[in-house]
């Protein structure tokens, strides 16, 4: 009976060590969770034996349980690196099946899908709309990079604040020659874009017709053009230097000559001011804007996943979503830091980062394994002594065995 018993001590301490050695090897494992040996003892009874008597059968291991405690967050920079702040596991698309892990070292496949080192694609909700006000939490999909660009967007507005200054050199009523210098008191210029991306450089000119009325002429001219919009606007301001006519203000079309549409912006000139101060210009702003190419990826710590694009423009292509459960160590090890779901699991939650009890994402840092080095070494002497003690009781064993077989010889 010794022998089967301390036989039982040697298989516990030997699991003791594998789990042991296992952790250390992971302590540099993104997403590794440590795990722990847990034993039971073991009793054999007869049938009427009295059980205070019974002395036991040794030990058995019970189960291999992997401890979900937060592990160091470490930046990278890479902004598709997530780690998870608090509860909740990364859900993964695995050939059709779902896989769960803590490892958020993702990158981007061929086909602009958000993949782990594995090839499991990172599983998000939906976005309904590029502002990234609405994700369709109905179901799941693969997160995929868009691999288009942003279409462009033609001038429509623009939005003009400046001073003009009061006391400049009134002109009278005349043509503006944007040749002639002598025609106009000031100019200034923005950028504006056609129907198709393509930008143009329309610059306004300013002639102080009446100091008294306080009236000066507007010209716009695109690209230097000036045999197209031909139109003279007039802006009248009061005594205090505020705007009060016209708004907004049209200059007509220009046909930009390359396929596109004619493009025709209105001004607003709302911001424009007449003081005694010099000539300055506050703020420029038109909204349009070219073709913009994939240029950066943001997520934020709520899980939106927004593309910027080289115009400026941004897009939101889903939201990372978290899964939880009810026992997370009823969870199935599968290896390369990801778990299955299984009975003992309990139903899979699923939620949005930061909602409920789902932790934050970190968007450009890794979750580090949770193994404390310290710790094992010393698990790891303690399950060397466990082991020599056994064997000790083996050899102990033998002795008195060889002993009973000599009485009588």
């Amino acid at each position: 009976m010794s022998f089967r018993i301390a036989l039982s001590g040697l298989a516990a301490s030997q699991a003791t060590l594998d789990v042991t050695a296992n952790n250390i090897a992971n302590a540099n494992t993104t997403g590794f969770k440590q795990s722990r040996a847990e034993f039971t003892d073991v009793y054999a009874t007869a049938f009427g034996s009295i059980g205070s008597l019974d002395t036991g059968a040794g030990v058995r291991l019970a189960s291999v349980t992997s401890l979900f405690t937060q592990g160091n967050i470490d930046f990278t920079g890479n902004s598709l690196d997530l780690a998870i702040n608090g509860e909740g596991f990364f859900t993964l698309s695995d050939q059709g099946s779902n896989v769960y892990s803590r490892a958020g070292g993702f990158s981007v496949d061929r086909d602009g899908y958000v993949v782990n080192v594995s090839g499991q694609r990172l599983q998000a909700y939906p976005a309904l709309d590029p502002q990234g006000n609405n994700f369709s939490t109905a179901s799941l999909g693969d997160l995929q990079l868009t691999a288009s660009d942003a279409a462009p967007r033609p001038s429509s507005t623009a939005d003009i604040s400046l001073n003009l200054q009061a006391d400049s050199t009134e002109l009278g009523a005349g043509v503006i020659d944007i040749s002639d210098a002598s025609t106009y008191n000031y100019s200034t210029s923005l950028t504006t874009y056609d129907s198709l991306g393509q930008s143009h450089t329309s610059a306004l000119y300013f002639r102080k017709t009446d100091t008294v009325a306080r009236t000066w002429d507007v010209r716009m001219v695109t690209d230097g053009d000036d045999t197209q919009t031909t139109t003279v606007q007039t802006l009248t301001f009061d005594q205090l230097g505020q705007l009060t006519s016209p708004q907004p203000v049209n200059f007509g079309t220009y046909d930009p000559g390359n396929g596109a549409s004619q493009m025709a912006v209105d001004y607003d000139f709302t911001g424009a001011t007449q003081y005694g101060s010099s000539f300055a210009v506050n703020s420029l702003f038109q909204d349009g804007f070219s073709t913009g190419r994939l240029s950066g990826l943001d997520i934020s710590e709520s899980g939106v996943v927004q593309a910027r694009f080289s115009n400026g423009q941004t897009a939101a292509l889903g939201k990372v979503a978290l899964a939880n459960f009810a026992n997370p160590q009823g969870l199935t090890p599968l290896g390369d830091s990801t778990w299955g779901d299984s009975f003992k699991a309990g139903d899979r939650r699923l939620g949005e980062p930061g909602a409920g009890n789902f932790g934050f994402l970190q968007s450009g840092a890794l979750e580090s394994s949770n193994v404390e080095i310290t710790e094992e070494l010393v698990n790891l002497i303690t399950a060397q002594r466990s082991f020599q003690s056994n064997a000790q009781v083996i050899s102990a064993a033998d002795t008195i065995t060889q002993t009973i077989m000599g009485i009588g010889r």
